[in-house]
């Protein structure tokens, strides 16, 4: 059975000092790991470069059977969900989220699987008109420490698998331990879309749509823990069967 063809969103830096060196133009970027874990898994991953050619977004989801938005380190502009910029806001890339809001709206509208790490459930929430919370450490009271970047590789805290979600069909768990590195969180729920784990202090952790044939979405990364932590890697071997019945008709 030949391999279902992955698009993976790829980051940008734009042009700007960095450190001693400069950059004279805009550099896309994507950890390996995220292709690592989808050829694991048993999938062929593509990068998919921001572009504002809308014809060209069109043939991305043309030849791919699944699109796996990744996590960055940055924030959604508050104005794709109707709020003002607060103070905590981080650095905003524009030209990224257009391409990824309307590369997940297309792909959605195919009913095409979709994985959302991170800034990706974060994408996938907005796009179905839902909220976040722009910087979680002014916007929720007592909230944990979510911003564990120290801790991405051997994971930072628990969260509840809800009852009655894929995710807990896929997890087969009650409870996982998963690494974060965000500030923000989703606020609002999206339309069509359930919580399917949350954590210790209450914090959406985990979305999936309750229509679509795979939508799903985590704030944590398990392409970083699934070589070394089978559980994680399951949530890419699901997310590539569905893309190969996609890619199946």
């Amino acid at each position: 059975m030949s391999r279902p063809v992955i698009g993976v969103t790829a980051d940008l830096m734009a042009p700007a000092k960095n450190g001693a060196r400069r950059l004279r133009e805009t550099i896309f970027t994507l950890p390996q790991r995220y292709c690592r874990a989808i050829e694991k898994a048993g999938g062929a991953p593509i990068i998919l470069p921001a572009t504002v050619s809308t014809a060209a977004r069109e043939q991305y989801l043309e030849r791919i059977d699944g699109l796996l938005v990744s996590g960055g380190n940055f924030d959604i502009h508050p104005k794709y969900y109707g709020e003002k910029p607060l103070k905590g806001l981080g650095e905003i890339k524009e030209e990224r989220t257009d391409f990824e809001l309307e590369l997940t709206s297309r792909a959605l509208k195919k009913d095409m699987p979709i994985l959302g790490i991170c800034g990706g459930a974060q994408a996938i929430n907005v796009c179905l008109g839902g909220s976040l919370y722009q910087d979680i450490l002014t916007q929720v009271p007592n909230a944990a420490e979510h911003e564990q970047g120290a801790k991405k590789h051997s994971g930072g805290h628990h969260v509840r698998i809800h009852l009655g979600t894929r995710l807990r069909q896929i997890i087969n768990r009650t409870e996982l331990e998963v690494n974060t590195t965000h500030h923000q969180a989703i606020k609002a729920l999206g339309n069509q879309l359930v919580v399917n784990a949350t954590a210790e202090d209450g914090l959406i952790e985990g979305i999936e749509s309750s229509r679509h044939l795979f939508v799903l979405g985590v704030q944590w990364h398990p392409e970083v823990l699934s070589p070394t932590r089978r559980i994680h890697a399951k949530i890419f071997t699901t997310f590539i069967s569905f893309c190969q019945r996609f890619a199946a008709g």
